[in-house]
């Protein structure tokens, strides 16, 4: 579930207050208001879906929870299910959990006074789905060694980040654009979000947990204020991650855990703040499916791509979409595995956005798709490329394996096309911008972007339209982060030194104020001492000073030095029996300070 580190307390009260209502399944229960009876509400699992978790809510919106009324919810198997009605935050909805969980393989059948979307009538049933088990963790598989492939700090001696170098400099204008924002996922000693000054050097790191991985390093905005945001956990076999979403504020603090519902793991491929601050989220169910009609002879482990919004202070559920209940297994481009034990990734969802008619863009690795989901419904509206396109393809527009498809005005969609496979469909990776015509349906090339010498990317990637017209280009499975301007030309390149591998790259203005305080540490070579002071996350930074004395209360200024790169050497004149230092901005007012520290 979700953990607020603030306003826990409050949080906590009134999701008790609204949430205190019991269902009985044989039962009645407040008779629902007039409007709510006429209001369409739309429920999830979708009505005659098939893919329905035991552990799976039953989520209602469009009328507050309080007018949802008499609920039934009988099992074929399991009978009568009681439990309780939680309010959505919106007071727009509500979710109908069970107390006892479904069994695999049975129908559950809704009754309800409402007008169901998609049914016509209040009642309406799904089919829980028959679990496969959890997926094999595959644990973390650190990169090859190689020199100089990790930074070091004498300040910091429990950072060992994956190295970064700069490989063409940013222009100042490019430059303006902001930092890097990364996550290098094989180590080599740690893993963990990073954000990277737009010239190169560190500016922040946080190491994850032993055998974890952080991917989708990002800068939203959550409840007015800027973010920072990531997923972190295990990666899986199958190319799939089960961890948890987090939320940080521009001092590093920890504000919310988000994690997926209905039992199921949060994926590494998306985690999105939408504009009504819910979480847009992904995550992999393995179920058993027939695939007779792709040639299976009975059935196979095959994973099911779920995208689901989240409410944050609740943890509700309040979309759910479904791979399975929508694209068929025949529309994959990968072939199912020989061993009957291995999952079959047919479908492999790696990006979902919410737009702004509500309607969901999900991206289809494995089918090679894009597709527009009805947030109502969750029906497919239309279909970008794939086996089906519901878009006539121009010349050039075709992908492969791609990955990050994202909608912006104008009909224009950016993608990144890995084309890598296996087996191979391009020379190499690039970025490509479309035009998409919904009236005459066709699909037309505006601008692809394309590293020199080539980078074929097999998985992973993303494409970044910025404010100044460039494309961030991030490469996945292959080290590499280039900034291409509209022209198509390179104005930034850079790489991690190792043969690393990075989810998405993303490059934003951030200003960070930590909340921890400065490091330092000294170095004594032939009679002088050396200082090396570093502050983790902070951009304000300018200038440090280092402050001597006899006693912790008789201290003064005995050195400086201008910021020079995330650890700055500051080189004495005079020995102190106790050293401090201080963090300075541009303007010479102290930031913060470490405290005395005896020699």
């Amino acid at each position: 579930m979700l953990h607020l580190q603030r306003p826990g307390r409050f949080a906590r009260r009134r999701a008790r207050r609204v949430a205190s209502v019991l269902f009985v399944a044989v039962g009645a229960a407040l008779a629902p208001a007039a409007a709510a009876q006429a209001a369409t509400v739309s429920v999830f699992p979708v009505p005659g879906g098939h893919v329905a978790a035991p552990a799976t809510q039953i989520t209602f919106r469009g009328v507050p929870a309080s007018q949802l009324g008499s609920i039934t919810v009988t099992g074929s198997k399991s009978g009568p299910h009681t439990g309780r009605i939680v309010a959505d935050s919106d007071g727009n909805g509500g979710s109908f959990l069970p107390t006892q969980p479904f069994k695999a393989g049975e129908t559950v059948t809704v009754g309800t006074g409402l007008s169901i979307a998609g049914v016509g009538g209040g009642t309406y049933s799904f089919v829980i789905a028959n679990p496969a088990g959890a997926i094999r963790l595959a644990g973390v598989l650190p990169a090859p060694r190689v020199r100089n492939d990790v930074s070091r700090f004498i300040s910091r001696r429990d950072l060992t980040p994956a190295a970064f170098t700069v490989t063409k400099k940013a222009s100042a204008s490019v430059a303006a654009g902001g930092d890097l924002f990364l996550g290098a996922q094989h180590g080599p000693l740690q893993n963990g979000p990073m954000i990277i000054g737009p010239y190169g050097g560190l500016i922040w790191f946080q190491p994850v947990p032993h055998n974890e991985t952080a991917t989708d390093i990002n800068v939203q905005h959550y409840q007015g204020k800027p973010v920072l945001t990531w997923w972190q956990g295990n990666i899986s076999s199958a190319g799939t991650g089960s961890g948890v979403d987090e939320i940080y504020n521009t001092s590093y603090e920890h504000v919310a855990t988000v994690h997926a519902a209905n039992g199921l793991g949060a994926d590494l491929h998306e985690f999105t703040i939408t504009g009504r601050d819910t979480a847009l989220v992904t995550a992999y169910y393995p179920v058993l499916w027939n695939v007779s009609g792709a040639k299976g002879a009975k059935p196979r482990i095959v994973l099911d791509g779920v995208v689901q919004e989240i409410d944050i202070p609740t943890g509700l559920v309040l979309f759910q979409w479904d791979s399975l209940d929508h694209v068929p297994v025949t529309a994959s481009y990968q072939a199912m595995p020989k061993d009957p034990g291995h999952p079959w990734d047919y479908f492999h969802l790696n990006s979902a956005q919410l737009i702004g008619n509500g309607d969901v863009i999900v991206s289809s690795r494995d089918t090679w798709g894009v597709y527009d989901i009805s947030h109502q419904s969750g029906g497919i509206v239309w279909t970008l490329g794939g086996k089906s396109s519901s878009f006539k393809m121009g010349a050039n527009t075709s992908f492969a394996f791609q990955h990050d498809a994202r909608l912006l005005g104008h009909g224009l969609m950016t993608i990144f096309d890995d084309g890598g496979g296996p087996p191979a469909v391009h020379k190499q990776s690039r970025g490509l911008t479309l035009r998409l015509d919904t009236k005459h349906m066709t699909a037309s090339l505006v601008v692809q972007d394309e590293h020199s010498p080539p980078v074929l990317a097999f998985y992973e990637g993303s494409d970044q339209l910025l404010h100044n017209g460039d494309s961030l280009l991030g490469y996945g499975s292959q080290p590499w982060v280039s900034e291409f301007d509209s022209h198509g030309k390179v104005v930034f390149d850079g790489r991690f030194v190792d043969a690393n591998t990075c989810y998405r790259a993303y490059r934003y203005q951030w200003t960070g104020t930590p909340w921890a305080a400065p490091a330092f540490g000294t170095r004594t070579s032939k009679g002088k001492t050396t200082v090396y002071a570093s502050w983790n996350g902070s951009t304000q930074l300018a200038r440090w000073q280092v402050l001597g004395g006899s006693s912790p209360s008789k201290m003064s200024v005995i050195a400086s030095a201008n910021k020079s790169a995330f650890e700055t050497p500051i080189r004495l004149r005079s020995s102190a029996a106790y050293l401090a230092v201080q963090a300075l901005d541009s303007s010479g007012k102290v930031l913060a300070h470490t405290k005395p520290i005896k020699q």
